[in-house]
């Protein structure tokens, strides 16, 4: 599935739109991909020139701190705490994070339904292509390793952020990665 701008950028804007989110591509430039999710955490240009979403970019906090809300690490630190994922675990991750609370009780708050949305899901997957890798810091294991049970009422997160909760999804392809983060502050 092929995707272009207007189609990938509706379907974050929609999905996104309730949630305190920090949607961002940026350029795959390293053998060690973590580098490159640095850069896009300290907003590097998409290198298509598409448009995500940066909630807190006209905060005042970040003045002198370039990557918030993140926090500063050193890549080694970011790269013990996002474990990988397949494909359909991302779809429903995309979904989860629609709003705080990485559940997919979200859903309800739509007004299409979960195949529509899921839908979205997979044309916001689209870009990175078939043979990207997915990783999340949220902790929700499931029966195989490499997937998420979002049927269970336990789970935890390595938080990457200044902010109480911070969930999110990383998607690595040959020439972009991709960061899809929500925030919550309780």
């Amino acid at each position: 599935m092929s995707v272009d701008q207007t189609s990938w950028e509706a379907a974050v804007r929609h999905l996104y739109e309730d949630a305190y989110a920090y949607i961002a591509t940026g350029p795959r430039r390293h053998e060690d991909w973590t580098l490159d999710v640095l850069a896009v955490m300290a907003r590097v240009p998409d290198p298509r020139g598409w448009t995500g979403l940066d909630d807190a970019a006209q905060d005042p906090e970040r003045e002198g701190f370039p990557t918030y809300p993140f926090a500063a690490h050193p890549p080694e630190y970011v790269a013990v705490r996002l474990r990988e994922l397949d494909r359909d675990s991302a779809e429903n991750l995309l979904l989860a994070l629609t709003e705080e609370g990485c559940t997919l009780s979200n859903l309800r708050y739509f007004t299409e339904s979960p195949d529509e949305l899921r839908a979205m899901a997979r044309t916001v997957l689209a870009r990175y292509g078939d043979e990207a890798s997915y990783h999340t810091n949220v902790d929700r294991p499931g029966h195989v390793p490499g997937t998420l049970d979002f049927t269970t009422s336990t789970w935890g997160y390595s938080p990457l952020s200044v902010y109480t909760e911070d969930c999110g999804l990383v998607i690595v392809s040959d020439s972009e990665v991709g960061l899809f983060w929500d925030f919550a502050d309780y």
